[in-house]
């Protein structure tokens, strides 16, 4: 198959479509990116790029156009809002050279924004050819959830362009099953929508012995860490509420990643008295991570009690469990049930502080045993439900549907 992809962000970025596109790839399809310049999670271009540097590039055989972009900056909703329309702008000018090629389909890979689908939809009307829309952010619910509005104007706005987007999708991918109901209410036909949730890359998995260290952490002390966006979204305030109530116990926070809300956090530390167990480690490769993983006892995920966040299935959660860590949770619906269920780790509701720092003490009583038996629990789940590669058949098959 000659295949479009649509995405906002790719390499050097680190996300899901990167594997995707590289193993398609792989499988001996011609493989094409449209994206942006690359600026996430910093808010400004990466180095050895700009509007007239590295706009055309191969990836690993993949064939990458850039589009030019305003930098979303510190993520105010004035700039985010400049990102976003941008990228549909910018995207245009890239559209004049794709035009010239032949694609059997689109793929769409849609976090936020979702309207990175409109330049997919302009060229599916030129070519006559079909969209595979793949949603991993349900808009306009997340937009008013993770920019805590007040008022539902700027949703209600979004809302007929969402609608627009997913009639003109062919079929519509949900990385959460709870997606389906909010994307049938706006008039679409459940048979358009298929789940196929994220999986983790090649890189996740189990290491049994760390050559990672900090002289700060004591040895025996509870190690908890986050890896991931530190943004609105993932309640860093609940989290360093729960913090703040075991700072005298013998629990270490280690926070791998960046985001809008990092300098917050670093305020709040010195407010709190956290600074000696809390500790914000910066940004670390992909293929690092599973190393950084091992070192931990346990590994944490959060999201704010939204009902849109109770929908939601985070994709860090899929590395946690390809790597069999014991995983404590504070959330609420999909992402608590598959844990619950799966005996994988121990979940709070979403917002509770109280209960996040009773767990975190109840498995830090556990023995080495006990958490091995948690963290197997989790490697079996991963493979049961997130298998890599049984996902990307999947999805080349639906591809091939598309297009026969």
């Amino acid at each position: 198959m000659e295949i479009l992809i649509v995405t906002p962000h790719f390499y050097p970025e680190n996300f899901r479509i990167n594997d995707l596109a590289k193993e398609l790839n792989n499988r001996s399809h011609s493989i094409t990116v449209l994206t942006a310049i690359p600026d996430y999670p910093k808010g400004k271009y990466y180095t050895g790029y700009g509007l007239l540097k590295n706009n055309r590039e191969n990836y690993n055989g993949v064939k990458v156009y850039r589009a030019p972009i305003i930098p979303r900056g510190s993520g105010t909703r004035i700039r985010l809002a400049l990102n976003y329309f941008s990228f549909i702008i910018g995207s245009l000018f890239s559209c004049i050279s794709l035009l010239r090629k032949n694609f059997d389909i689109i793929l769409v890979f849609a976090p936020s924004p979702i309207t990175v689908c409109i330049p997919a939809i302009i060229i599916k009307k030129i070519k006559g050819i079909p969209i595979c829309l793949w949603v991993q952010d349900l808009w306009p619910d997340s937009v008013a959830a993770a920019g805590n509005l007040k008022s539902n104007f700027i949703p209600n706005l979004i809302e007929p362009l969402v609608k627009f987007i997913y009639k003109h999708s062919d079929k519509i991918l949900i990385s959460s099953k709870g997606y389906k109901n909010s994307i049938v209410k706006k008039g679409i036909s459940a048979s358009k929508i298929i789940f196929l949730p994220n999986w983790a890359e090649n890189v996740f998995r189990i290491i049994k012995s760390s050559n990672i260290s900090f002289s700060f952490i004591p040895s025996n002390s509870f190690k908890i860490m986050f890896a991931g966006n530190i943004g609105i979204a993932q309640d860093f305030k609940a989290i360093l509420e729960s913090a703040r109530m075991l700072k005298d116990k013998n629990v270490h926070w280690l926070i791998l990643g960046n985001g809008s809300q990092k300098n917050w956090v670093k305020n709040k530390l010195k407010d709190y008295n956290l600074n000696h167990c809390f500790h914000l480690l910066g940004s670390y490769p992909t293929e690092k991570m599973p190393m950084y993983y091992s070192y931990a006892d346990a590994m944490l995920f959060a999201l704010k009690d939204k009902y849109i966040f109770s929908l939601t299935l985070p994709s860090k959660v899929q590395s946690y469990l390809a790597c069999g860590k014991p995983i404590l949770a504070m959330i609420n619906g999909e992402a608590s049930d598959l844990i619950n269920n799966n005996n994988s780790g121990l979940v709070c509701s979403a917002g509770d502080s109280y209960g996040l720092s009773k767990n975190i003490l109840k498995m830090a009583k556990m023995t080495r045993n006990e958490l091995d038996l948690i963290g197997n629990n989790s490697l079996k789940c991963y493979k049961k439900n997130f298998d890599r590669k049984m996902l990307i058949d999947k999805i080349e098959n639906i591809l091939f549907s598309l297009i026969q």
